[in-house]
């Protein structure tokens, strides 16, 4: 099918917010999946989440095979996870010598006590060590992190965002916002024009779940800390002729186009999809909806 046909044939009302549609694995996820090219888009940018205690060389051979299929691989960077610079410094040599990486996201990560000396993303920017990478993305917690500011609090996070900003403004880097998932539009679009009036203008990459039994996400939701929008699954729940039904993003995202539409000069670019249900439910409603 030729590229017109295909532009030709969407139908969903957020169809275009997926072009450029990027989505997370990890290693022993991807060992899952025969062959990305049958159910990803070519260039798909797929990030690989690095888990505390999974081997470098595990994350290393998993970019390797991404890349040979032709995927933008981008690798987290958690600085809380390692020991030293030069554990950082040899994850970076290790993936650009073996599998050609030049975009990772970095950020301080799930440990609320560091392994090491590293605690942040800005720590990882100051080594100079990302220098000359193509891209690079940080995260964004647009229901709060408790982690970074008590509750309701943004200080902090508004700090380290203006820093990182102005790292990306004297540097001239290719940087984006991506951010955990949520399942409302409404508290992402408030955060995204909070941001911009304070001087953001770095792209936001909204999250959202890809299709998943609903405990699977209210789990998940819970764990990573998801704020008000986790009152739409819990709406849900009360739903006994929906519990049992997967959850797909269809609202949230037909929300968020609706958005972009209504305001153009957003911040919000793209979509990055958790596949917590797994890679091939979110691949299919990628290639169903695109």
């Amino acid at each position: 099918m030729s590229v017109v046909n295909m532009k030709a044939s969407k139908t969903a009302p957020f169809a275009d917010l997926l072009e450029g549609v990027s989505i997370e694995v990890m290693p022993r996820t991807a060992a899952k999946i025969e062959d990305f090219t049958k159910i990803l888009p070519a260039g798909t940018r797929v990030y690989i989440a690095h888990i505390e205690g999974t081997p470098i060389q595990e994350m290393v051979d998993t970019a390797k095979r991404l890349a040979a299929g032709g995927f933008e691989v981008m690798p987290h960077f958690p600085a809380r996870i390692m020991q030293n610079d030069a554990e950082l410094k040899d994850w970076i040599d290790r993936y650009v010598s073996e599998a050609g990486v030049e975009t990772a996201l970095l950020l301080g990560g799930s440990p609320t006590k560091p392994l090491g000396a590293l605690d942040s993303s800005i720590q990882l920017l100051e080594t100079g060590y990302f220098d000359g990478f193509k891209r690079l993305h940080i995260a964004g917690h647009p229901e709060g992190n408790q982690d970074i500011d008590a509750k309701g609090a943004t200080t902090n996070v508004d700090e380290a965002l203006r820093w990182k900003q102005a790292y990306k403004d004297r540097s001239g880097a290719e940087m984006a916002i991506a951010t955990q998932f949520a399942f409302a539009a409404k508290p992402v679009t408030d955060w995204a024009e909070r941001l911009q009036a304070i001087g953001i203008t770095m792209p936001i990459h909204v999250g959202v779940a890809g299709p998943a039994k609903l405990q699977t996400l209210i789990k998940f939701a819970i764990a990573c800390g998801v704020g008000p929008s986790l009152g739409v699954l819990q709406k849900r729940a009360k739903d006994l002729t929906k519990l049992l039904k997967p959850f797909e993003p269809t609202e949230v995202l037909t929300d968020f186009a609706a958005y972009t539409a209504e305001n153009p000069d957003s911040l919000i670019e793209r979509v990055h999809v958790f596949p917590l249900g797994g890679i091939n439910a979110s691949a299919e409603f990628i290639r169903e909806n695109s």
